[in-house]
């Protein structure tokens, strides 16, 4: 039996008390009630697309890192930890400070001076129609898949740590999320991911803790990882000089290039799910502010979410089974580290608010997807191609109607997804097909006024097309790995980040070619859009500890010590 299928029959770990039935249902209780109190609050587009633009820069940087803090991060990257040692934690301080800090400082103020709903509606802005089209219809698609993910990896919580029927965990969590997005829009999903940024926080410290006590400090916990697996597993980046020197089967040019300056800039900049709770921020400077205060909160991530997976290293039985693929004892997957660690350590009481804290980050990933989906549902594919002269009114039924519609394909990607055996490598793929060639059309848009409609469009459609084509290609001939990730020693995550930065350069090569084979738009109809000929308002008169540069340059230098410490 795979390990997979024997997640599927495995006993419950532990049972429920009443205090943690309690905990479970009030927390269940306080979203439908925040849904329903906001309903009120979501009359106008601009109410249930953007949450009215009048979110505070805390409101919005909480709401930003939580849209992103959802179980598929909690439990991939617990069991990404496990799989591939502390190089996960890649995907958290390269894979994401400077790309928050570059979203904040240089690409928020064109995204907030043209008042658009979506990122692909900056695309109409700047390249046209088409452009706006294709990049609809792929997000929209990414995003039922990602919202999957998240059920998926809450219904296999319920299952593993409570012997729950993963059918009914399914249903019974979308149904909550249906609600109360559907009634407060993205004021409710915002408010709520506030709220369950402080849980997730609260039951996820819970684990580390306990585990770090039991390991005897950081020092021992390597000691003993470095005998229950080996050295390699416990260091950021003194092992990536060679594919074959540690677990990921991964180089420097890897972490930095495809994942650093590919997927991670094109994931923060352009994936609406996150860049949509900034675009609600109350002025120009909250919403440079708000990427900034989410990258402070970022660095620490690693901490509840890394951690686990590498003190599961040191204290769970481990085997190699396959292509050297260490698992968690009785057959389990890397997608159950979280929760079987959750079961070694939480007692009544303490169970409740890890399983809420588990719920509650299905719940924002959830919520954030579904939201975003609506978004552009409504305004890039509805609105543009179906009905284009409707009232405000019906274009925020049709986002009720979308909301309903968008959790029901999630229920069935929820499924499709039960068949990896590591969710994040998934996810991954996925950011390789649509994000990175986005971020190349975006940001070619945004800082270089001679890119054309055309060269924007066949930039995009190159760029995606060629990335799809890689993964088939090595899905019908495995030895093509040498030539996409750069070595035959490479694993499924290298060959992601390689992917992307192919698919990412051939974008930007096909637009720039394009762009120079065609005629370019007047300036003046660029003012808004491209940086060149846009003058940015000013922040205001305030103090320098006020502005955003300031606090981008303390992130930065936090982020430089963390790389110093675990190198």
């Amino acid at each position: 039996m795979s390990p997979l299928l024997a997640s599927f029959v495995a006993d419950r770990l532990v049972n429920l008390s009443s205090t943690d039935l309690v905990i479970i249902v009030f927390y269940f209780a306080l979203v439908l009630a925040i849904g329903w109190q906001l309903k009120g609050q979501a009359k106008t587009g601009e109410d249930f697309f953007m949450a009215g633009r009048e979110m505070t820069a805390w409101i919005a940087g909480l709401s930003f890192l939580s849209a992103n803090l959802g179980s598929l991060e909690l439990m991939g990257w617990a069991g990404a930890a496990y799989q591939y040692g502390i190089l996960a934690a890649h995907w958290y301080w390269i894979g994401a400070i400077p790309a928050m800090i570059f979203l904040g400082l240089v690409m928020m103020p064109f995204y907030y001076i043209s008042k658009t709903h979506s990122v692909p509606g900056y695309l109409k802005l700047r390249f046209g129609e088409p452009s706006r089209a294709l990049s609809a219809v792929s997000f929209a698609f990414m995003t039922v898949l990602m919202s999957g993910i998240n059920m998926y990896s809450m219904a296999l919580v319920m299952k593993v740590v409570l012997g729950w029927d993963i059918n009914v965990s399914i249903i019974v969590s979308s149904i909550t999320v249906a609600i109360y997005v559907t009634l407060g829009g993205l004021r409710s999903a915002i408010f709520n991911e506030v709220l369950q940024f402080i849980l997730i926080w609260a039951g996820a410290l819970l684990i580390p803790i306990m585990g770090l006590i039991e390991a005897g400090g950081w020092t021992n916990l390597k000691a003993q990882i470095t005998r229950n697996a080996s050295a390699e597993y416990t260091h950021l980046w003194s092992t990536l000089g060679k594919f074959s020197d540690n677990p990921m089967g991964i180089n420097w040019i890897g972490i930095v290039f495809g994942l650093g300056a590919i997927i991670s800039m094109g994931y923060w900049t352009t994936d609406f799910l996150v860049v949509q709770r900034v675009l609600a921020a109350k002025d120009m400077r909250s919403a440079k502010m708000a990427p900034i205060i989410g990258a402070a909160f970022k660095m620490l991530v690693p901490f509840i979410v890394i951690l686990p997976g590498l003190l599961a290293l040191a204290v769970l039985p481990m085997k190699l089974v396959g292509e050297s693929q260490a698992i968690a004892t009785h057959g389990h997957s890397y997608n159950e580290v979280l929760p079987l660690m959750l079961a070694r350590y939480c007692g009544p009481g303490l169970l409740g608010l890890g399983i809420t804290a588990l719920i509650a980050g299905f719940m924002s990933g959830m919520a954030g997807n579904v939201s975003a989906f609506t978004t552009v549902w409504t305004y890039d594919i509805y609105r543009a191609m179906i009905k284009k002269d409707a009232s405000d009114a019906h274009y925020v039924n049709m986002g009720r109607a979308s909301t309903i519609g968008g959790v029901i394909i999630s229920i069935l990607t929820a499924y499709f997804v039960m068949k990896f055996a590591s969710i994040m490598d998934y996810v991954q793929a996925l950011f390789s097909f649509f994000i990175a060639p986005l971020f190349a059309t975006v940001v070619l848009g945004m800082l270089w006024k001679r890119a054309t409609n055309a060269g924007g469009f066949w930039g995009l459609l190159a760029g995606t097309v060629s990335s799809v084509g890689m993964y088939a290609w090595v899905k019908l001939d495995p030895s093509a790995l040498r030539y996409v990730a750069m070595s035959p020693d490479a694993q499924a995550m290298a060959e992601n980040m390689y992917r992307a930065l192919w698919s990412c350069l051939i974008c930007a090569l096909v637009t720039v070619v394009v762009s120079y084979a065609t005629k370019p738009r007047p300036d003046a109809e660029l003012v808004g859009l491209v940086k060149s000929v846009t003058p940015i308002p000013s922040e205001g008169d305030v103090p320098m500890y006020m502005r955003p540069a300031f606090w981008a340059c303390v992130v930065a230098v936090g982020f430089i010590i963390l790389q110093i410490i675990f190198w």
